[in-house]
Order: C-alpha cells, then structure tokens, then sequence
C-alpha cells in the first residue's frame, strides 16, 4: 500500500506566508518582515488570510513528498494537478524485473477475484520479460553491425528494448515518485481528493499528506480537506451524506497525525 514521506519544506512555513502577507498590507521593509513576528502574530496573519480568501501568499511555502507503493493508476491521477513538480520512477530506463503491483482492496476481500488477478499480473511479467528478450536480441544485431562493440550493442539493445516492452505493463504495476507542491496548490489538491467520492488509493495518498504538512504547518492547513469540513459539499447530488463524520475524521486526523 502507499506510503508517503515528507522530505522536505520551506523552513518556518508559516512564518514565510506571514512575512509575504505583511508586506501586502503594511508599510514595512524587506528587511523589516521579520521583525516583531511572533509565532502568534504568524498565525494571526495565516489566519487572517484564510478568512478572506487570500491565497497568493501561501504559495511561498512549498512542500516536497516521497511517494511509494501506488499505482500507475493513481500517477495518471495525482498528475493532472499541474501546479506541482513530479519527478517518476522511469519504466524506460529502469528494467521491471519481477515486478511490484498494488491490488485493490475489493479485489485483495475476494479470494477468486484474488487468485485471478494474481494470475494475470504473472501473465504479464511473463509477457513483458518475453518481449524485452526478443527485442533484446533483434537490436543487438542491429548494434552490431553497425559497428557497436558487444558490451555497448548489448546495452543499448536493452534499453531500446524496455522501451516498447513496457507497454504491455498493467495500471496495477507500482511505481515511486517526488512531488513538490506550493501551499496554495496543496490545498486544492486535498480540497478535491480528501472528499470521500476521490478514487480510494489517491484518497489515501491525500489524507497521509495533509497528516504530515498538518505537524508542520497547523495553523496554514487548519482548514484544510474536502469542501465539507468548512461548509456545504460541493459534490451536490453526488454527495456522500455525511459531513459530520468527514469533519470529525479529518479533525482527528490532523490532531494526531
């Protein structure tokens, strides 16, 4: 299953939105910004700008994640958020060699649909690996008479080979990744992936985030989560029916981390 690690942040998160929404509504010099901020004048003035909507400042703070265990599922997913920095485990250059793959929890409860699935993730390690052989040995021959030595005809005929035989690999193969987002950014993100209607492997990818920026930040991410925890779903007829308990999982959730 996924696990997320935050690996890097802003130092003093809070402190750096504070000294930007200073310098928006006083007088005060660049050098000046720190000067008298407390940490709780810093969250009167994160807080300050949660109520009146004004976000640009906290996009100074930026947070970086590692990001194991998920699916190329849910990579397809997490990166139609534009505003954030990816950076992927590559199936181009790095040979799946046994592959790790996630399996959905309905599909983990059901013993049959179970035995099938893992037949079929076999099914295509055996594939993939047949692929990348027959390939191997065509591009090889090719390398070598064009002049390659073998040691060199058989590295580029390995990576040239992965490179079409990866296409057979499933969603289901797990991958890793670093992602950088911006404060402003991160709130979206769990804004629309908290909520209990997000596919369920981002859902949880996203709440072990706003877990983890909530020990660093609390005051920047106070409010932060699904539309409902604030106010009125935004999901209209689709809503789950239950913002009472979303708002005292996601309370207890940033509470203990």
């Amino acid at each position: 299953m996924a696990n997320v690690i935050l690996l890097a942040y802003t130092p003093n998160p809070e402190y750096t939105v504070a000294s930007a929404a200073k310098l928006c509504y006083s007088s005060s010099t660049i050098t000046g910004l720190m000067d008298n901020l407390t940490e709780e004048k810093a969250a009167s003035f994160v807080d300050m700008l949660s109520e009146i909507g004004h976000e640009s400042p906290i996009e100074h703070a930026s947070f970086t994640f590692g990001i194991e265990g998920v699916s190329r599922s849910l990579l397809a997913q997490i990166t139609r958020h534009r505003m954030a920095s990816f950076s992927v485990k590559s199936q181009r250059y790095v040979r799946e060699g046994s592959f790790e793959y996630v399996t959905p929890p309905e599909i983990a409860a059901d013993p049959e649909a179970k035995k099938l699935y893992d037949e079929i993730m076999a099914a295509d390690q055996e594939k993939y690996d047949r692929i990348a052989e027959i390939l191997k040995e065509k591009h090889i021959k090719t390398f070598l008479a064009e002049g390659k030595d073998e040691k060199t005809a058989a590295r580029l005929a390995e990576k040239k080979a992965i490179e079409d035989a990866r296409f057979v690999l499933p969603n289901s193969c797990e991958t890793q990744m670093v992602m950088t987002m911006n404060a402003r950014s991160l709130k979206n993100f769990f804004r629309i992936r908290c909520c209990k209607r997000a596919q369920w492997e981002i859902q949880d990818v996203a709440n072990q985030m706003l877990a983890l920026v909530s020990k660093v930040a609390p005051n920047l991410f106070k409010n932060a989560g699904p539309s409902c925890i604030n106010g009125a779903c935004s999901e209209g007829k689709m809503s789950c029916g239950k913002p009472e308990e979303v708002r005292r999982f996601y309370k207890e959730l940033k509470n203990n981390g």
